[in-house]
């Protein structure tokens, strides 16, 4: 059956791409449909994402034109997205990257105390960019963070406000990981960047335990004070995001916060199992062999 399915999606075009292949497996929990697709001429591989069923879609193209404004190292850019009158899709550009879920299932288990920080660290700093700028990621979840071999890249820009209208009671939402919503959100809430603090609470938490609502001792004992911070109940009691980049990688002598989480990317940083799944994920898709687009239907002949 996924073969079949493959062969489908690989026939199908959404904007100017054709489809190669899902990035989530079957039943994830995701926060929006994600899919690896080239250029018809084959120059050009990104990752394409589009709403999920019953997500609002003019929602979704709104925060896709918003995502623009995201810069930095640590987040996906977005450069291309649907036109006036398509259905919603944007682009990212393509590197071999696994979901934090599948890079757990992977590595056969939560990842290392050093690779938590680093992902933490990187995703910080990436939310404090986004703060600075006057903007609420809303849609930080285990299934945005994506694990490539030079650093996380944090997708899925405004995925709680693109599910539902605003005022909408956020628990059950299609697509998103109740444990990552704060508490002030799951009830109906505005995102604020307090919660996007908690989300990625939840998502560290997620990392260190394998799940995002873990009992406090289950977390490792270097990163529970500062998980267990970002989980609080109260947004006023959780850390801003720039404090938490300096709390995951406090500055030393040689090195300033601003660029704390790249030095915390050394070799080595992601575990080998994990670095082994990004480089047959690159192999499979240079090998990959699509089959023939159809040909597009010939114009209708008017008779006089």
């Amino acid at each position: 059956m996924e073969q079949s399915r493959a062969r489908e999606e690989s026939t199908r075009l959404i904007g100017p791409y054709r489809l190669i292949t899902r990035l989530d497996p079957p039943g994830a929990t995701v926060p929006c449909r994600r899919f690896v697709a080239r250029t018809r001429d084959g120059e050009r591989t990104v990752l394409l994402s589009a709403p999920l069923p019953g997500a609002d879609p003019a929602r979704f193209a709104t925060e896709a034109d918003a995502a623009r404004r995201l810069l930095g190292p640590w987040t996906a850019p977005v450069t291309d997205l649907a036109g006036a009158g398509e259905a919603p899709w944007y682009a990212t550009p393509y590197v071999p990257a696994l979901p934090l879920p599948v890079a757990l299932a992977v590595h056969g288990g939560p990842l290392p105390e050093a690779t938590v920080r680093a992902v933490g660290a990187a995703l910080a700093e990436a939310l404090a960019g986004a703060h600075a700028q006057g903007l609420t990621h809303a849609g930080v979840s285990p299934a945005a963070v994506l694990l490539a071999s030079d650093g996380p890249r944090l997708s899925c820009f405004g995925a709680v406000r693109a599910a539902g209208p605003d005022g909408e009671s956020r628990t059950g939402l299609p697509g998103l990981d109740p444990g990552a919503l704060a508490p002030e959100q799951a009830s109906g809430g505005r995102p604020r960047p307090p919660g996007d603090v908690f989300a990625l609470g939840a998502v560290l938490a997620y990392a260190a335990t394998g799940h995002t609502v873990p009992e406090r001792d289950e977390l490792p004992p270097a990163l529970r004070p500062v998980i267990s911070s970002c989980l609080a109940r109260d947004p006023a009691d959780r850390p801003t995001a720039a404090a938490l980049t300096a709390a995951l990688a406090p500055p030393t002598t040689h090195r300033t916060v601003l660029d704390s989480a790249g030095t915390l990317l050394m070799p080595g940083w992601l575990p080998g199992r994990v670095i082994a799944a990004l480089a047959r994920q690159s192999a499979e898709l240079l090998a990959a062999e699509l089959p023939p687009l159809p040909a597009p239907p010939e114009p209708a002949t008017v008779r006089t």
